[in-house]
């Protein structure tokens, strides 16, 4: 149907052309000619005349033309529109102009939709910087290569609900000590029954940045001459932290949340370590956490820290063996990359 509609209107503007070069005399000539002709045909047909899409188009163009060069009425166009009634072609423009306004436009007024990835990255820019604002952002992105207006930027935020600055800072303590993670390190004790159920206590330090766990010791007698041994110059910095009229706050008993990095540590030793095993005596238990240690410091990755490793390890290259060792026995197995071989060994 749209090729018949194509072909229909290309042979229609061949017909104007044509009649463009025809001198007045015979344009009227050839229109008294057709009146003629057109009355015969009206005689003679028995049922109304149905045009098709492509005819009807065209009537309603042509009858809107003229309407509109010679400001005739509907009653006066009868002597030129024969084969249905003047009102029915006009209803037909009517019905053209309707579907253009209501037919939907391909490309919106106004500015362009920014990408994805640049609101992402405003977004992005909003959250890691309370005090950053829609200037401040804009800046940051035009050194980026970004072009944006401080209003786009503010739609941006607006629509996924981040306030402006300073409004978004955080002034919790968890926002607060976030900057100091780097140089702070947790410690706490952790207890183990053996097999012959004696209580074996832990103490071990972790790095809140690195997550690096360092293990201090394993008793059977916590007391406070083996607690300072490991603890080394603790004491002393208690006594500077008073002299300038600070507290020393102990962690409070059974609130996890208070000391949430090293307890999360204790129950990840314990999953995947320590409730697998017996633990036969104290040497025992420190040879187990000395190898798990190790394991969860160099090869085990985190998710707190991006599913990086607390201490990691020399990259090696994508094509270097695939290869594992067992983990204490095989509790955990370790897969790694081996230098030489291209080829892929599991072993």
């Amino acid at each position: 149907m749209g090729w018949f509609v194509l072909c229909y209107l290309f042979s229609t503007l061949i017909s104007l052309v044509s009649i463009g070069r025809l001198s007045q005399q015979e344009k009227d000539l050839e229109i008294l000619l057709l009146r003629h002709q057109l009355a015969i045909l009206e005689r003679k047909l028995d049922k109304p005349v149905r045009p098709n899409r492509a005819e009807k188009l065209t009537l309603a163009v042509l009858t809107a033309r003229l309407r509109l060069v010679t400001r005739r009425s509907a009653s006066r166009l009868r002597d030129v529109i024969r084969i249905v009634q003047p009102e029915t072609v006009l209803k037909w423009h009517r019905e053209l102009v309707r579907r253009k306004w209501l037919q939907k436009r391909k490309q919106k007024g106004g500015r362009p939709c920014i990408s994805q990835e640049l609101e992402d990255l405003i977004v992005q820019m909003a959250q890691e910087n309370a005090r950053w604002g829609y200037g401040k952002i804009e800046g940051e992105l035009l050194k980026l290569g970004f072009t944006v207006s401080e209003s786009t930027v503010r739609d941006v935020l607006k629509r996924h609900h981040i306030a402006p600055a300073p409004g978004r800072g955080s002034s919790s303590w968890r926002h607060l000590m976030s900057h100091y993670k780097e140089q702070l390190i947790a410690c706490d004790f952790f207890t183990v029954e053996t097999l012959t159920l004696k209580t074996l206590y832990v103490l071990f330090f972790i790095e809140l940045g690195s997550r690096k766990v360092h293990l201090a010791g394993v008793t059977a007698n916590p007391n406070e001459t083996w607690v300072t041994q490991r603890t080394g110059t603790a004491r002393a910095f208690d006594t500077v932290f008073r002299s300038e009229g600070i507290d020393v706050i102990r962690t409070p008993v059974r609130a996890p949340n208070a000391n949430a990095y090293a307890e999360r540590w204790v129950r990840t030793v314990r999953e995947e370590c320590l409730d697998h095993l017996l633990i036969l005596n104290q040497a025992h238990l420190r040879r187990v956490l000395k190898t798990y240690t190790e394991y969860y410091n160099g090869a085990r990755p985190h998710q707190g820290i991006g599913q990086r490793i607390p201490v990691a390890p020399e990259q090696s290259t994508c094509t270097d063996a695939v290869e594992h060792r067992k983990v204490l026995g095989g509790i955990i197995n370790d897969y790694y990359r081996s230098s030489g071989d291209t080829a892929v060994h599991l072993h």
